[in-house]
């Protein structure tokens, strides 16, 4: 499906991304401006759509799921015009981005409340890696309920990978993947006890917004298959019949060169670009979920694999070949500073207040004592810093899940993003970088943060969203 033509990038479209080939929005215009500006209008409402082809009650921004998908470059300043018409209040968090935590940027300590209008707006650095970003609520102890009823969508920085002859040749297509839980009439299943705390999956999955959309690719071509992962709490393992995926790109950021992969795993918010080659016999390929178990005695793993969308041949061109090289990855320097960061869960005790009339604990399965997520034996409290560092320094943080019950955990930190070192004292197989990092049952993982240009508040935390709202979740104090 062929993309539209430029965009006034003053100008916020209310497109929808409803299959695989869908219009992007934001693009930017041919015009100069001085300095550039990029605006959108997002309106957060709940509302009776159409999900699988089928209703459902759910809560969006403008009427869509996913969400519209918003474009930038590097230097832009951006300003989102949001309005929550929610009956309950929210905020916005523009993942992954290299932006003020401040003020009207990405500040997560945000309260908008029902019928309030707030403006964000932040610019990005010059030289801001191009990359598939994310944007989704992200006020305390609402999180994991507002993600799983629909609200999320993509956001794409243009720039150097874009650019690459090998990686611009590629047919682009952009896959959100989300599950749900519906009744009979479309409406939301709360989550049990049980789901609460391992993180509520659901048993329809869709990409964007379809159960099996197809996409087409010709015999000699090459596809940019650009995923994010939009579940509240389900891990995605990709695999597609007959075809290795070849790696470009993890959590908005590009490799050095290609790596060719089976499978692969992409945890909550996580995001990967691969490039696949249209080299097999002409017929349809069917992208698969396989089954993954995120661990935890109160979890089920999924029984069966989970066909996801359909790859389809259509057509012919000379053959394309894949890139050798892509973007240079310099690996971090020397830490000035080693920290440990335990991630567990405990019985017993009050969790802390959320500071927004929540209690960041629940009860225990047989209704006694409350569950509570601990970062370092302690509950989330926005007015406590549990990590002060300086700018214009490296750390090296020790991740450790040290979960008696084994269950898997998703660090996720705010501004700065970082890269994977060692896991488990073995070396990480390739550099890149990243704001996701798996930390199965069990498992030390090592991460160096370079934590550059912007100081403020901002935090880290599970992106397994249910034990972030129950209290996983600590403060990052950045401080010139």
């Amino acid at each position: 499906m062929s993309q539209p033509g430029p965009i006034n990038r003053r100008r916020f479209l209310g497109l929808g991304v409803c299959t695989l080939g869908a219009a992007y929005l934001g693009r930017r215009s041919l015009a100069a401006f001085a300095p550039p500006l990029v605006e959108f209008s997002l309106v957060a409402r709940a509302q009776r759509v159409q999900l699988a082809g089928h209703p459902a009650s759910l809560i969006t921004y403008n009427g869509l799921v996913p969400s519209p998908r918003l474009e930038f470059r590097p230097g832009d300043t951006v300003r989102v015009h949001f309005h929550n018409q929610l009956g309950e209040a929210t905020n916005l968090h523009f993942h992954g981005l290299h932006v003020s935590p401040q003020g009207h940027g990405d500040n997560v300590f945000l309260h908008i409340s029902p019928g309030e209008r707030f403006t964000y707006e932040f610019t990005l650095p010059e030289n801001h890696p191009a990359g598939l970003f994310y944007y989704h609520p992200h006020l305390h102890g609402r999180v994991a309920e507002q993600v799983f009823r629909g609200l999320g969508g993509m956001l794409v920085v243009r720039g150097d990978i874009d650019e690459i002859p090998a990686v611009k040749s590629a047919r682009e297509e952009f896959l959100f993947l989300k599950d749900f839980a519906l009744d009979n009439q479309g409406e939301i299943i709360p989550p049990t006890p049980a789901e609460r705390m391992n993180g509520q999956e659901g048993s329809l999955v869709t990409a964007n917004g379809q159960v099996n959309p197809t996409w087409t690719i010709p015999q000699g071509g090459l596809v940019r298959l650009r995923i994010l992962n939009g579940s509240r709490a389900r891990f995605y393992r990709l695999a597609l019949q007959g075809h290795p995926l070849y790696l470009i790109a993890t959590d908005g950021r590009a490799l050095a060169k290609p790596v060719e992969l089976q499978e692969l795993l992409l945890a909550p918010a996580q995001r990967a670009e691969v490039l696949i080659q249209g080299n097999q016999p002409a017929g349809n390929y069917r992208l698969m979920d396989l089954p993954y178990d995120r661990g935890g005695m109160m979890t089920r793993p999924q029984a069966a694999p989970i066909l996801i969308a359909t790859l389809s041949y259509r057509g012919s061109v000379p053959p394309l070949s894949l890139p050798t090289e892509l973007i240079p990855v310099s690996p971090v320097p020397e830490p000035t500073r080693v920290r440990q960061i335990k991630f567990s869960m405990g019985m017993g005790g009050m969790g802390t207040m959320d500071g927004m009339g929540g209690m960041n604990s629940m009860m225990g399965m047989n209704g006694g004592s409350p569950m509570r997520f601990l970062i370092n034996d302690r509950t989330f409290d926005p007015n406590r810093v549990d990590a002060l560092v300086k700018l214009g320094t490296v750390e090296e943080w020790e991740l450790m899940n040290v979960d008696p019950d084994h269950m898997d955990h998703v660090f996720h930190i705010h501004t700065n993003q970082f890269q994977i070192t060692h896991r488990n004292g073995v070396p990480e197989p390739y550099l890149a970088w990243r704001d996701i990092a798996l930390m199965r049952g069990g498992e030390t993982v090592r991460i160096r943060i370079p934590f550059r240009d912007f100081p403020g508040r901002t935090v880290y935390h599970c992106h397994t969203l249910d034990h972030e709202d129950l209290g996983m979740m600590g403060v990052v104090e950045m401080k010139a």
